[in-house]
């Protein structure tokens, strides 16, 4: 009999692969359909219990069984294995190529990944014995393959060990080792290199990669404050501490937030500390004029708003329409009304909006390379001919906005990539054509403005002027790239 829990942690990885869909919006549909599920069978359980109950009803035979029903531990490993595979692809492959005689284009998805889900239980889940992954793997492969791929299954899984990971780490060629000790693409770490990162930050970086990321959400100050949002999380069993920034706190162990009711009622939203950071280095006032250039899903263009205690205006924009809905509904949630949202290009010029606003956040669309551990899915779907496509659209859009800025107002550039290319390269760009442009200085608003718990993110500055914060992957956050830039005279 096939494993319910693993057969769905494959179903999501096939869809993954065969449609190049991300792994988190398959994952939490699954989940959510369990739930439902779950739900849907508990109700009439106890409909059915009662009616037994009403008639004095001594026989069980009626009462309904969950006995195979999926609890909260199945969906906890569904989540493991599926985001265990995409995290850790190119090492897994590597082992089966390792004892399989066909290359890997010649084998199923179905097996393929039967391979991949059954070989990262075996070398990375301690507590799940090899006897029982290679057991189950086969059992996928009678019911997804053929007689061919069971014994080819069996005969791959079983000669598989912890060691066959270990032994990565003794490949001489940095590059490679790199590459397949923390399952990073071998371009990426080329292309960091030469950008100009030493061994020990690229290392640092994948390394970051392959963590679990924590859970950080955001305080709405509009409608309560830490202290009474971690008493009413504390109801709901749910630890948690103080984050690196004022407005933040750190979550232990939790899962389904979305589900709560502090959720639902706007207490508090999900966003990682540096993303919010962007937000709190442009220093929004009330009864400014603001915009928010790549809004969509409205995490910063929310925080923009209760810093300015929802005070002013800001100017929301997204390239399409189900996407500043997003942004709505964040707002409608958090009980925020002076955003407005419109369908706009950002990098297309709109005579309208010329000299408007005060400030600006250019949160532009980016590969999201600062975002592995949150996204494995980004290293196998991103290439390396996305970078000059990429970076050409975000100078058109620093271009483009830079033009809707008020004389003495300041633009905030970000992005959650590390690649220079998409970044700095793209700032000096700008500031050559542009001299009416100058890069501010962040040392003294990270360091007297901005609490940051023990100056954390000042050691991302860039030595040379402090006008880079390259917020490289780390246990605490993200890796993300902010700067800043003021207007300062007519050209």
């Amino acid at each position: 009999m096939v494993d319910k829990v693993r057969e769905l942690a494959l179903k999501v990885l096939y869809k993954m692969d065969k449609d190049n869909s991300y792994s988190n919006l398959l994952l939490n549909d699954t989940i959510n359909k369990i739930r439902k599920e779950k739900d849907k069978k508990e109700t009439n359980k106890k409909e059915v219990n009662k009616k037994n109950e009403n008639k004095n009803n001594e026989n069980n035979n009626n009462k309904v069984n969950t006995k195979n029903n999926l609890d909260n531990r199945d969906i906890a490993l569904i989540s493991e294995i599926v985001y265990g595979v995409t995290t850790w692809k190119l090492t897994l492959d590597e082992i089966i190529k390792k004892y399989s005689k066909l290359k890997l284009n010649k084998l199923s998805l179905w097996i393929l990944n039967i391979l991949r889900l059954s070989i990262y239980q075996i070398v990375f889940l301690d507590k799940i014995p090899k006897s029982a992954a290679v057991n189950e793997g086969v059992n996928l492969a009678k019911k997804y393959g053929n007689r061919g791929s069971i014994g080819f299954t069996n005969a791959v899984l079983r000669k598989v060990t912890k060691k066959d990971y270990e032994d990565f780490f003794l490949i001489k060629e940095e590059n490679k080792r790199l590459s397949f000790c923390y399952s990073m693409p071998l371009w990426i770490i080329e292309e960091l290199k030469d950008e100009g990162f030493s061994y020990d930050k690229v290392e640092d970086f994948c390394k970051a990669s392959i963590l679990r990321p924590k859970v950080s959400i955001r305080v709405n100050n509009l409608k309560t404050n830490k202290k009474d949002l971690k008493t009413i999380l504390e109801k709901e069993k749910i630890k948690s501490e103080d984050g690196i920034l004022e407005d933040f706190l750190i979550l232990n162990k939790v899962s389904n937030l979305e589900n709560l009711e502090a959720f639902k009622n706007g207490l508090f939203t999900v966003e990682d500390e540096v993303a919010g950071l962007s937000a709190l280095v442009l220093e929004p006032k009330e009864q400014e004029t603001l915009l928010d250039a790549c809004s969509s899903p409205g995490g910063k263009t929310t925080y923009l708003a209760e810093i300015m205690k929802n005070k002013g205006e800001i100017f929301a924009f997204d390239v399409y329409e189900h996407r500043t809905k997003l942004v709505d509904e964040n707002c409608k949630r958090l009980g925020i009304n002076i955003v407005k949202t419109k369908v706009n290009d950002a990098s297309c010029y709109n005579e309208e909006y010329k000299n408007k606003f005060d400030k600006i956040l250019l949160d532009v669309p980016c590969l999201g390379i600062g975002v592995l551990k949150r996204k494995p899915d980004i290293k196998w779907q991103k290439k390396e001919k996305d970078i000059e496509e990429i970076s050409k659209l975000q100078l058109d859009i620093l271009d483009t906005c830079s033009k809707y800025l008020k004389p003495g107002g300041e633009i905030v550039y970000s992005t959650c990539s590390i690649f220079r290319k998409e970044n700095r390269d793209i700032i000096e760009k700008f500031l050559e054509k542009n001299s009416n442009f100058k890069l501010d200085n962040l040392y003294n608003i990270l360091n007297e403005k901005i609490y940051n718990k023990d100056k954390f993110f000042i050691q991302y500055l860039d030595k040379e002027n402090n006008g880079y914060l390259e917020v490289l992957q780390n246990e605490k956050t993200d890796g993300f790239f902010i700067c800043k830039l003021k207007y300062i005279k007519e050209n």
